[in-house]
This record gives structure tokens, sequence and C-alpha cells, in this order.
């Protein structure tokens, strides 16, 4: 897998429901992807759940607020995380390729422009 950056006038929001009958009922699940298009058309060429960040919801609002008002309306950042700093008890994670961004793609995520 290779690291990418998109621009924004790239990305669009999709939001799904699906829908389903169990035993107890109907259970609807639902979510926000982002998704990438081609510059000037609406081809998707990649997608990004954000159910796999978290809270979607807070996820997509956070989004909004940067596109809509900039960064400054964002609160200020935490300390940014060490993705290869994982538990012991979560051997899949130990076991996996450890997380190398490449500098200029690190070094631009974490200052705000």
């Amino acid at each position: 897998m290779e690291p990418v950056a998109y621009d924004w006038s790239q990305v669009r929001a999709e939001r799904w429901l699906k829908r389903g009958a169990t035993g107890n009922g109907v259970v609807i699940k639902g979510g926000v992807v982002l998704s990438i298009v081609k510059p000037g058309t609406n081809e998707v060429i990649d997608r990004f759940p954000l159910t796999t960040m978290g809270a979607d919801a807070h996820a997509w609002a956070y989004i909004c607020t940067y596109m809509q008002q900039g960064p400054d309306a964002l609160p200020p950042p935490g300390p940014p995380k060490d993705h290869n700093d994982v538990s012991w008890l979560n051997i899949a994670l130990l076991l996996a390729p450890k997380v190398k961004w490449p500098v200029d793609m690190d070094l631009e995520s974490r200052t705000m422009p």
C-alpha cells in the first residue's frame, strides 16, 4: 500500500444506509464515505469510509468545519499519534508492517498551513 494525497476539490461525501431483517426486527446501519473523483468528473477512483475512524458523525462535522471555515475554526490538535505504538495485547498490529510515511507527507500532516 502506498500513501496518496488528494486535492479537496476531488472529495465528495456519500451517505449510505443498509437495512436488514433479523429475528428481532429490522436493523438499519448507516455511515458516511468520502469518495475521491477524477478531476473534472464524478468518476470515483477511491473511497474512505469514515466509520473506520470511529464516530463518523463527529469526523464528518470536523471535516465540514474545516472545509467551510478553515483550520482556525478547529480545536487545537493533540500531540501526534505514533501509529507504531501499539498495545502488546494486539498481536495483529504488533506483527503488521510498521507505519512509515514519506517525509514530505508526514511534515505536511503535522503542520498547519
